[in-house]
């Protein structure tokens, strides 16, 4: 089906490559739409049943297409622009939050076969367009002429800065045992002995509480705190404009949360099922993980954030990294 679709596509002018690109792109987009109804009702369920309540059942079974509701509700809503705005940077800043994760998801190798699997340096690649989104939300607080969204932009930009250095070093301390930033060399030096999880623990909690952070999920929420910046940096947005933000949002963390499968768990490796199942598995598992500390723990002052950041996963992080040259520098 997918070989008559190209066809059909290079049938119109494109070119085998042009249908290529085009069918690889539409179908990826077609699975991060799914993955974002259904992430955003995953996260109404779990986190009702927390509260000891049903959340969403009138939509659809279990409510299972109140998502879809809500995308519909979303794209016949009127697309508003206050007049203050810089325009060009305010409507430019939903487009570009969202190009920088379309990249990282083409890029995760689900099963090792892939042209990019075999890059050098892919996981330099994927820490570099992880950091690029928050140019937009600053782009989007500055040009919305709003005090609450500047101030939601500003605090982006330097909790992004804060937690990709924990983040980078605790994919060094993966790198150094795999001896490779080959994403896929580094799913295979755990194919010949156990997932890293086992052998960098500390590495991994950090590698997760970067990402949570990156992904601005509570508690790490201080960009669009609700009760301190009423919606920080999309308090102007309304629509799709509004929506593309949490789109970029939940489709990020699906992403991120593939990659620390990658490096931690051993990515598409598993019995019975075939690969990408296994590293989507490994995905929501972490997706949920984050979904679960939503709800479990309060939102941190901006300070707090900031102190906990540079004063202790930094140093914790340097620690672990030469505690591993260490380790492997012995075992050579």
């Amino acid at each position: 089906m997918l070989g008559g679709a190209r066809d059909w596509l290079a049938g119109l002018g494109l070119g085998e490559f042009g249908a290529t690109v085009v069918l690889g792109v539409a179908l990826i987009m077609g699975f991060l739409t799914f993955n974002v109804l259904f992430l955003i009702w995953l996260e109404r369920k779990v986190s009702a049943h927390i509260q000891r309540r049903l959340g969403p059942m009138e939509v659809g079974p279990h409510g299972s297409l109140q998502t879809v509701a809500d995308m519909v509700k979303l794209l016949g809503k009127q697309i508003l622009t206050p007049v203050a705005t810089d325009k060009f940077v305010y409507i430019l800043a939903p487009v570009l939050v969202f190009v920088p994760t379309l990249c990282l998801a083409s890029l995760i190798p689900i099963s090792g076969a892939e042209a990019f699997a075999e890059l050098p340096y892919g996981l330099v690649v994927l820490i570099a367009l992880s950091g690029i989104s928050v140019l937009a939300i600053f782009m989007a607080g500055w040009a919305s002429n709003n005090k609450y969204a500047v101030l939601g932009g500003m605090r982006s930009v330097s909790q992004v800065i804060a937690y990709e250095i924990p983040i980078l070093l605790a994919a060094l301390s993966v790198v150094m045992i795999a001896q490779s930033m080959n994403l896929r060399e580094i799913v295979m030096a755990q194919a010949r002995g156990v997932p890293f999880i086992l052998l960098q623990p500390v590495a991994g909690v950090l590698f997760f509480i970067g990402i949570t952070a990156e992904t601005n999920r509570a508690p790490f929420d201080i960009p669009e705190a609700e009760s301190e910046l009423v919606g920080g940096f999309h308090t102007e947005y309304s629509g799709m404009r509004f929506a593309m933000f949490f789109f970029a949002e939940y489709t990020n963390m699906l992403v991120l949360g593939a990659l620390g499968a990658t490096l931690f768990l051993g990515g598409w490796l598993g019995p019975w099922l075939p690969g990408p199942v296994w590293l989507l598995l490994k995905a929501y598992a972490v997706v949920f993980v984050m979904i679960w500390m939503r709800w479990t723990f309060p939102r941190l002052r901006f300070d707090q954030l900031m102190s906990f950041a540079w004063k202790l996963l930094i140093p914790v992080a340097l620690v672990n990294l030469v505690i591993t040259a260490f380790a492997v520098g012995g075992g050579r």
